[in-house]
């Protein structure tokens, strides 16, 4: 932030790798996918495949193995496999979230979410962890017509918001989110994992281990929670 400058307004958080530990899940997907087709989930396929809605996901997919299938039938069939791992798999909330979100709720800062997964992913993901309400509103592969990096979800999220992009902060844990994001005009934060920490975030406005970074918390103008943090299942 630069001096005298206001702190932003509202904040749009991505889902996968970002809120919650999906990323490994989604590995898991994307490995039995072409294990059934005799192929091999490789990190690069995962790097090239990271961020995008289902269509270019799947396409590229098709593209890298040669496979005969369309991307409905492998989004279908990902899907399936997906929900049957989902409730077995131990998914849990990123370190940060909560306290996160209880101090944007404290300092009426609202925030929403923009990922390129189908609304019926976030929407199990948000009844799981009994996150259904607390953000103004939702976006999803079904609401954008283009994928990340293309800036559109984030360009209609500070729509939504009535808001300029530069006063919107995205939180982004992918190089293809992060440079939708910047091409929005919003300010993007970088918040990398283990999958994407090799990642390009050159572009992010600040790049941070984790949500519970004081830097976000500057950025945002919220006090820091208390060191004893409370956690939730």
């Amino acid at each position: 932030m630069t001096p005298g400058r206001l702190h932003p307004k509202a904040v749009v958080f991505d889902m996968d790798g970002l809120m919650f530990n999906t990323e490994e899940l989604y590995w898991e997907v994307g490995s039995e996918l072409l294990r059934r087709r005799g192929r091999q989930y490789t990190r690069e396929l995962c790097d090239a495949m990271m961020g995008l809605q289902p269509q270019p996901a799947f396409q590229t997919m098709i593209d890298w193995h040669g496979l005969s299938e369309t991307w409905e039938q492998l989004a279908a069939e990902s899907e399936e496999i997906y929900f049957s791992l989902l409730n077995r798999y131990p998914v849990q909330v990123m370190p940060g979230l909560w306290e996160l979100l209880d101090a944007l709720e404290k300092a009426g800062i609202p925030k929403a979410i923009g990922t390129s997964s189908r609304r019926r992913s976030l929407e199990a993901l948000l009844d799981r962890f009994q996150l259904q309400g607390r953000f103004a509103f939702t976006l999803t592969a079904e609401d954008v017509r283009h994928s990340k990096p293309h800036p559109e979800i984030y360009q209609k999220a500070a729509e939504r918001f009535g808001l300029a992009p530069h006063q919107v902060v995205v939180l982004e844990d992918s190089q293809a989110g992060c440079r939708a994001a910047v091409a929005a005009g919003t300010i993007a934060v970088a918040v990398p994992g283990p999958h994407s920490r090799h990642h390009d975030f050159s572009q992010a406005s600040l790049v941070i281990p984790s949500l519970a970074d004081p830097r976000l918390y500057q950025l945002l103008g919220l006090p820091l929670p208390s060191e004893n943090l409370h956690s939730r299942m």
